[in-house]
């Protein structure tokens, strides 16, 4: 249930609505996570306070207690509002609190993709080291035992060119 801003001040001390009054729209976005979570403790307390008051005025109601304390006369119907109060300011912080939190995890986790995204994007293009001789003892190539022959340069082509020359002779034939 909606309650407007009037008639919370009319139920609330100054300190109290002061408390209230940064739970609204355009005052609670102000404050960082911190700040909230601390506003929210104290939200609480008032809330639970309220709710305590309420139980007890019910109860004297119904016959079940004894009055307590001679500075809290009337009936259930105002702490009531006032704890309703409470726990409206308190449902806002929680979902602002929430909010924060989403917007955290999400920048959390773009970071975290671009993060991933440089890392892959640097291991594809991965500078490896020039295969050379190393200074530490370990396996050595050994050279080809078999005979390297050398073909001179004069009798490169001559099969080819053999077989040109018998493909001409044919040819020449028919």
């Amino acid at each position: 249930m909606s309650v407007s801003c009037k008639f919370e001040r009319s139920l609330l001390n100054r300190e109290e609505d002061e408390t209230i009054r940064v739970t609204h729209h355009p005052a609670i976005y102000e404050h960082d996570a911190e700040g909230l979570k601390t506003l929210r403790v104290r939200l609480r307390q008032m809330r639970d306070k309220e709710r305590t008051l309420t139980r007890q005025k019910q109860r004297e109601v119904r016959g079940k207690a004894e009055p307590r304390g001679g500075s809290f006369p009337g009936t259930a119907e105002r702490p009531l509002h006032r704890k309703q109060v409470f726990a409206a300011a308190l449902k806002r912080v929680n979902k602002e609190l929430a909010r924060v939190h989403k917007v955290q995890a999400r920048t959390a986790q773009v970071e975290a993709a671009w993060r991933a995204l440089a890392l892959r994007r640097a291991a594809q293009f991965m500078p490896y080291p020039a295969a050379g001789d190393t200074a530490h003892e370990g396996m050595r190539p050994l050279p080809s035992q078999r005979r390297r022959t050398k073909v001179p340069a004069s009798k490169i082509g001559r099969v080819s060119q053999a077989t040109k020359v018998a493909q001409a002779a044919t040819d020449s034939r028919n």
